[in-house]
């Protein structure tokens, strides 16, 4: 399928406005779901605008390059496909068309354990580095067994998402009438038992035994004990959690607030960054996703301490405007951005961005 990207789409913001005009609006609550009344969804991209940064003139950039290395991988830049669900929901060969404009642009892709596509035919076709994101399974034998599944398949780390044992209270989601289509399903999950969970009285149904199977600190000891690839732990705000992550055997931490999806009022992600950065103190990654939607926001997570970042939501809007064309072109934009920041702040290396370059919202650096 040919889809022409539109003339004014030049940076991540059009893609997004071009997606809310175009798409179907039970999708477009599904996409842009945040968790309650949005308040952690607004402060994710409000923290980034609140950094200044403090560029340098008249420094030698020759030679200069993004190109950065995670777990013995050189990447093009530290900019990562975050993983997101369902991606025949906006395009119709969902997962392939993202998985090619990561190999186009030779992007590190996370792949979700609730992609429509299954994880074997996304590696099939990857062009560029992956890494499976674990949700766990009521079954720890399941979880398992998709460990088993993306080792054989070639993907090089695990990343255990850790901070959504239940989903959050999407409203936005809920006044849509949002309902998956019955064509599309979680292509990894096929054959696993779900949760058997039913509420046995009237009320809330949280604490009448959902979270019974719901993973703890046992269950990473246990995952990171069982496979040789790297683990990372995805939805760390807390740093005493990223402390009790590498105790367990984790070996990278994400910061992140799911996007704002699962519980409302949690600080930005950004603005945890530096103190789990501190808590972490240099012994492994620390990543970071939610509200990136420029190349200085790339800039700015960098120079606060992060390996690399994760991109969402902008992804699934570029892949629903321009198919996997689209993905790539936004992934160049954002690459290009950040090239040009690293430019004007005379920077010729990613290791060279530090908290020098930023000027916090009070003037002080």
């Amino acid at each position: 399928m040919t889809v022409a990207i539109p003339p004014d789409t030049v940076s991540l913001s059009d893609y997004e406005r071009h997606f809310h005009a175009t798409a179907d609006p039970a999708v477009r609550a599904y996409v842009s779901g945040y968790a309650a009344d949005g308040i952690t969804d607004r402060a994710n991209r409000a923290a980034f605008d609140r950094l200044s940064l403090l560029p340098r003139i008249l420094r030698d950039l020759t030679g200069a390059t993004s190109r950065m290395d995670l777990f013995g991988e050189t990447l093009e830049s530290p900019i990562l496909l975050a993983p997101t669900a369902f991606h025949k929901l906006v395009h119709p060969d969902g997962e392939l068309a993202t998985v090619a404009a990561a190999g186009m642009t030779k992007t590190l892709m996370v792949a979700s354990t609730q992609s429509s596509i299954c994880l074997e035919d996304i590696a099939r076709n990857a062009g560029s580095p992956l890494w499976f994101q674990l949700y766990c399974q009521p079954d720890f034998d399941d979880t398992l067994a998709l460990v088993r599944r993306a080792e054989q398949a070639g993907y090089r780390a695990i990343v255990l998402t850790a901070d959504a044992p239940i989903n959050g209270i999407r409203n936005l989601e809920q006044r849509a009438g949002f309902r998956m289509p019955e064509h599309i399903t979680a292509a990894n999950l096929s054959g696993m038992r779900g949760h058997d969970f039913v509420a046995r009285k009237p009320g809330s149904p949280i604490f009448q035994g959902i979270l019974d199977a719901a993973p703890t600190w046992r269950t990473l000891e246990r995952l990171c004990a069982q496979t040789s690839l790297p683990v990372l732990v995805k939805g760390v705000l807390h740093p005493d959690d990223a402390r009790l992550a590498l105790e367990a055997g984790a070996r990278g931490i994400v910061v992140s607030n799911h996007g704002g999806r699962v519980l409302d009022t949690v600080p930005a992600a950004i603005s945890m960054l530096p103190r789990i950065v501190e808590r972490v103190g240099g012994n492994a990654p620390v990543l970071v996703d939610g509200g990136i939607r420029r190349g200085t926001d790339v800039l700015k997570a960098i120079a606060l301490g992060a390996s690399a970042v994760l991109l969402g939501r902008p992804v699934l809007h570029a892949l629903a405007v321009g198919g996997s064309v689209g993905v790539a072109h936004l992934l160049t934009i954002l690459q290009t951005e950040l090239e040009a920041a690293m430019a004007l702040c005379g920077v010729r290396r990613i290791c060279d961005i530090d908290r020098s370059l930023l000027l916090d919202a009070g003037g002080s650096e």
